[in-house]
């Protein structure tokens, strides 16, 4: 069902361009025929201008593409024209003169205003001609299908190509462009009956008008293709002298680049080897400072651990010696003490003594009483004679007594004479041992001290090789930028190649397009004589209509909806599309166009002759 609805839907199109092909047709003869009756510059007001106008109008929107907008949908044939301002400079004073009028409102008036410039200009089939020639711009604005698309198109570009004929004086007023019904009026081309023998007779002069206009027309264009290819030849003789010397110069700047190039491989070179043997003898260098550093820091490292071992083992005989030492202090102060103890004792037995000796004396004293008492008293002696005894008694027991403490001071003396001699024994023995403790202290101070200074020494030495390493980093790394430098150098050395390269490749592609160029001239020169031929041949050859043709001229196949009509653009008769398949660059056109077998093999023999 969907295929069967886009085949119909093909059909309609097909049918509505075929019909608007035929309506162009007529518009664009009786236009033409009425214009030459007249003999005078057409005014809007003409009717089969204004009918014309109407035609191109139905045919500028054939399948032409909605666009969708706030309002709705519009469908105007002003954006493909707008187009002809990019792709043709010239159009550009027209799209702007159209834009410029204030009366204009819209876009289908627009469109209008820029056709009625045109036809006016005499360029309208120049205009559509280039928008035809890049239907992938158009394709934005058409449907597949659209009449612009097909080679209608270019039909309708070959038919308005006799309009140049015609000189046109329009005025464009903004609300009749805006608001004007484009419907076709089909009473102008209804002819009456007795008017048919008029009108064939006639149709005769109108052919030889038509054919006389026709190849006016094709002589204008060949004169305006003459010019343009003087206009391009010159052009082409301008950029060949300018190549020339761009040729020049970028040879003498090749040249240059490659003194350069060659000094800078020199100066490449010579950096690389000093670089190099720089590198290799800081290597060497670095290697040897690295293996005397190792060594020395071995070294360093076992005196490092072995006077760490003795400064362990003198520090535990140094405890060692505090400890003996506090034990001799103690030991000393001991001494001192029982020292003090026997002072006190002495005392104490000389306190004693002398408290004895002083009851000896007042023993005495009592003794000489008695004594003069006795004398005194001879008569009580015999009566106290048994308490004189007793009395003798005591004293004897005192004076054992005081023999017995005498005794004892004596051993007292000599027990402190012995303490004393014994306390200078010790402090004689304590004060050498302490000399040599001191001594030994002095010493192990003195070990200490060249230890330190030998750390000092080594910490020195490590610190003068940490610095001789970081100035080797340094230089390693003052290696490494020159290193980089080089790179660079070698970086910088590539492109530079690469540019030369490139100029090279700028050289061959510019000899390749002054060979083109050549070819170009030669083409043209060619072109030139074909242009002239095609003259001598356009006046033998006629362009034949398309109702003159029921059968193809080859084949003689009748023509139908399946076998269209196409025309010979070089002989101008009419052919199926099997008996003229063939497209060739004409003069007359500047791409490839439809041309029969027959002028193929003739245009193709003549090509190869003339090569």
């Amino acid at each position: 069902m969907c295929i069967y609805i886009c085949s119909a839907a093909k059909y309609h199109m097909m049918e509505e361009r075929s019909n608007l092909m035929n309506m162009m047709k007529l518009s664009v003869k009786v236009l033409i025929q009425s214009a030459l009756s007249l003999g005078r510059t057409l005014d809007s007001d003409f009717p089969p201008l204004q009918q014309f106008f109407v035609v191109m109008e139905h045919c500028l929107k054939h399948g032409l593409k909605a666009k969708k907008s706030f309002i709705g949908q519009n469908k105007s044939f002003f954006g493909p024209l707008e187009m002809v301002e990019k792709l043709c400079p010239e159009a550009s004073d027209l799209a702007t003169s159209v834009r410029n009028l204030p009366e204009l409102k819209t876009p289908i008036g627009r469109g209008r205003a820029w056709l009625y410039l045109a036809v006016m200009q005499k360029k309208l089939a120049d205009y559509l001609k280039v928008l035809l020639d890049h239907k992938n711009l158009l394709s934005e604005f058409y449907e597949p299908d659209a009449l612009m698309m097909e080679e209608e198109g270019a039909v309708i570009i070959g038919l308005l190509v006799g309009l140049n004929v015609i000189d046109a004086n329009l005025c464009l007023k903004g609300e009749d462009l805006d608001t004007q019904v484009a419907v076709i009026d089909f009473s102008l081309y209804l002819k009456d009956t007795q008017n048919s023998d008029n009108s064939k007779e006639d149709g005769g002069i109108t052919a030889v008008l038509d054919q006389k206009h026709y190849v006016e027309e094709l002589n204008r264009h060949l004169s305006c293709t003459v010019g343009d290819l003087q206009t391009k030849i010159e052009c082409l003789e301008k950029t060949n002298s300018k190549l020339q010397e761009e040729l020049a110069a970028a040879t003498d700047r090749i040249r240059a680049l490659q003194e350069e190039q060659q000094e800078l491989k020199q100066e490449n070179e010579l950096i690389r080897e000093r670089s190099e043997k720089h590198v290799e003898v800081t290597k060497q260098d670095t290697k040897v400072e690295l293996e005397t550093y190792k060594q020395s820091r071995q070294g360093l490292d076992e005196m490092y651990s072995d006077v760490w071992k003795q400064l362990k083992e003198e520090k535990r005989i140094r405890t060692e010696l505090e400890k003996e030492l506090e034990l001799q202090i103690g030991m000393k102060t001991e001494m001192e003490i029982a020292m003090k103890l026997l002072e006190k004792d002495t005392h104490e037995k000389q306190d004693t003594l002398v408290a004895l000796r002083q009851q000896l004396e007042e023993v005495k004293a009592i003794n000489l009483q008695m004594f003069n008492k006795s004398q005194n008293a001879e008569g009580s002696l015999q009566h106290k004679s048994e308490a004189i005894s007793s009395f003798e008694g005591k004293t004897d027991q005192m004076m054992s007594s005081v023999k017995q403490m005498e005794g004892r001071l004596q051993h007292a003396e000599k027990a402190r004479q012995v303490a004393e001699e014994k306390n200078v024994k010790l402090k004689q023995e304590l004060g050498g041992k302490i000399v040599t403790l001191k001594q030994q202290l002095i010493q192990l101070d003195n070990k200490c001290l060249t230890l330190e200074r030998e750390l000092k020494s080594e910490k020195e030495q490590r610190q003068i090789l940490q610095h001789q390493l970081h100035q080797e980093k340094d230089t390693t790394a003052l290696l490494k930028t020159e290193l980089q430098q080089v790179e660079g150098l070698k970086k910088e050395l590539r492109k530079l190649q690469e540019e030369k390269q490139q100029l090279e490749k700028v050289c061959e592609e510019q000899e390749q397009a002054l060979q083109e160029m050549g070819l170009h001239l030669s083409q043209s020169k060619l072109k030139m004589e074909d242009i002239k031929e095609v003259n001598k041949a356009l006046k033998g050859h006629t362009w034949l209509k398309d109702d003159e043709a029921t059968h193809c001229k080859q084949c003689e196949k009748e023509f139908s909806i399946s076998r269209r009509k196409h025309h010979c653009r070089n002989c101008g008769d009419i052919f199926c599309n099997t008996c003229s398949s063939n497209e060739l660059a004409l003069p007359s056109y500047p791409k490839p166009v439809r041309v029969c077998d027959t002028c193929h093999t003739l245009l193709l023999q003549r090509c190869s002759s003339s090569s």
